[in-house]
C-alpha cells in the first residue's frame, strides 16, 4: 500500500469521534508493525497516542509529527473519491495525506542505521481541550529531537512561521425587559455584535508584519438569551484571534479589556511560532524539497496556529511541511495524490542528509533557532500562506 492507499483508507475513518480515532490509531500501529517497525502506544486523556523509532540509538534525531483527528463533517466526506490529481475527503489535506507519507517514510528509514526517525501521530491538534495536549505533555515528558517536522498544510513550502493564538471568551451585560418593548432594555447580544466589530478595528488589528499582512480575528461562537419574548440581558461570545510575531498577546487582551461593558472571562494563549530561515535544519529541508520539485522550496508564514510550538519552547527547531492541496475545514478537501510522492521523497532526502553528517547543529544553534536572526523586513523567498491548525 503506498502513500495514495494510505491515504484513503485514514479517510474512511471518522476521526472527529474517539471510535474513529481509536480505530484508526489501530490501524496505524498495525501497518507499522506488519513492516517489522517497533510501536509504542500511549494513552492521554482516553485517545491513542502512535509513537514509533526507526534507526540507531545515537545520531541526528527527526520528529515526523502528524495529527489523526480531523473536525467533523458529513458522512459522506468520509468516501474518498479521487478526480485526476486530486483526493478529496475529510482530512486529506489536513491531515492525512502528509501521515500517510510520513508512514510511508518512516518504512522506508527502517531500512538505514544512520539517522534517528521518531513518528509521532496524536489524536488531539485539531482538539477544543487546548489547556491539555498529547504533544505537549510529551515535550514536557522529555521528548527531544534534532530537528522537527509537523506535517500541516504547507504546499510543499517550508513554514518557518505562524501566528500566535489568543482565544477568548467574553461576558457582555445588558438589561431585560419585555420582547414586545425592547427600547426599555439593553439587549445583549446586539451589544455583544457591536463589540466584536470593535475588537475588529483596535489598533492591533491594523498592524502587519514581514510575512502577514494582519492578524485574523473570527467571532467562532455566541451564546445570548433565554427566552423569545424577553430582551437578552447577558451573551457571551469566543473570539478568535491569530496575532503576529512581534506583537503582544497581553497588550492585544489590554485593548479588549478597554471596551465597555465587557468582562473577559476565560483566555488561552499559544505564542507565534518562529524559526530561523538560516537554521542548517531548515536548509538542509529546503535543499531535499528542492531536489524532489525540481525547484526551490519557498520559506512561508502560516495563519493557523502550529504544533511546533512545545518543540521550540524546548529548544528543537521545528517547522510546518505538508503537501499540496486546499480547502481543509471546508465540504471540498483535497490533497495531490502526486504531491504525497514528492513529499515522501523530500522526507527521505532529509533523512539521507542527515545521515550523511551535515548539517551538525549544537545545542545552542537549536535554542536559537526559535529566535529571529533577520531584520523585519520582507525577503524575495518569503510569502504568507493561509490556512493551519484549529489549536
Amino acid at each position: 500500500m503506498d502513500e495514495r492507499g494510505l491515504t484513503e483508507r485514514l479517510i474512511t475513518y471518522d476521526t472527529s469521534a474517539p471510535e474513529g480515532l481509536h480505530g484508526a490509531a489501530s490501524f496505524v500501529k498495525g501497518w507499522l508493525e506488519a513492516r517489522d517497525v517497533a510501536v509504542t502506544d500511549h494513552d492521554h486523556h482516553g485517545l491513542p497516542v502512535v509513537m514509533a523509532t526507526v534507526g540507531p540509538a545515537q545520531g541526528p534525531t527527526l520528529i515526523l509529527h502528524g495529527h489523526l483527528d480531523v473536525v467533523p463533517a458529513h458522512a459522506d466526506q468520509f468516501a474518498p473519491r479521487l478526480e485526476g490529481d486530486r483526493l478529496f475527503g475529510r482530512g486529506a489535506y489536513d491531515m492525512k495525506g502528509a501521515l500517510a507519507a510520513m508512514m510511508c517514510a518512516v518504512k522506508d528509514a527502517a531500512e538505514q542505521d544512520r539517522t534517528r526517525v521518531v513518528f509521532l501521530c496524536v489524536p488531539d491538534e485539531e482538539s477544543e481541550d487546548v489547556d491539555s495536549r498529547s504533544t505537549d505533555a510529551l515535550v514536557a515528558q522529555g521528548l527531544r529531537a534534532d530537528f522537527a517536522i509537523t506535517g500541516e498544510p504547507t504546499d510543499l513550502h517550508i513554514g518557518i512561521q505562524a501566528k500566535g493564538v489568543l482565544a477568548v471568551t467574553v461576558a457582555v451585560s445588558g438589561r431585560a425587559a419585555h420582547g414586545s418593548t425592547p427600547w426599555l432594555g439593553d439587549n445583549a447580544i446586539l451589544k455583544a455584535h457591536d463589540a466584536f466589530r470593535r475588537i475588529e478595528t483596535l489598533p492591533f488589528s491594523r498592524q502587519s508584519s514581514d510575512l502577514f499582512d494582519r492578524p485574523s480575528i473570527n467571532l467562532a461562537r455566541i451564546h445570548g438569551g433565554d427566552a423569545f419574548n424577553k430582551v437578552p440581558d447577558a451573551c457571551t461570545m469566543d473570539v478568535d484571534v491569530r496575532y503576529l510575531p512581534g506583537q503582544d498577546a497581553d497588550e492585544i487582551l489590554t485593548q479588549i479589556r478597554a471596551i465597555p461593558d465587557l468582562e473577559v472571562v476565560r483566555c488561552f494563549t499559544r505564542v507565534p511560532a518562529i524559526v530561523s530561515r538560516t537554521n542548517p535544519y531548515v536548509l538542509a529541508l529546503r535543499e531535499a524539497v528542492g531536489h524532489s520539485i525540481e525547484g526551490d522550496a519557498l520559506s512561508v508564514g502560516r495563519d493557523g496556529a502550529s504544533d511546533a510550538i512545545p518543540f521550540l519552547e524546548a529548544g528543537v527547531p521545528a517547522v510546518e511541511f505538508g503537501p499540496v492541496g486546499a480547502g481543509h475545514h471546508g465540504p471540498e478537501e483535497w490533497v495531490s495524490v502526486s504531491s504525497l510522492g514528492r513529499y515522501r521523497q523530500a522526507l527521505g532526502e532529509l533523512i539521507g542528509a542527515l545521515g550523511a553528517g551535515e548539517p551538525v547543529a549544537t545545542s545552542t544553534d537549536a535554542v536559537a533557532a526559535a529566535v529571529p536572526e533577520e531584520p523585519a523586513t520582507a525577503a524575495p523567498d518569503l510569502r504568507a500562506l493561509e490556512g493551519g491548525a484549529n489549536a
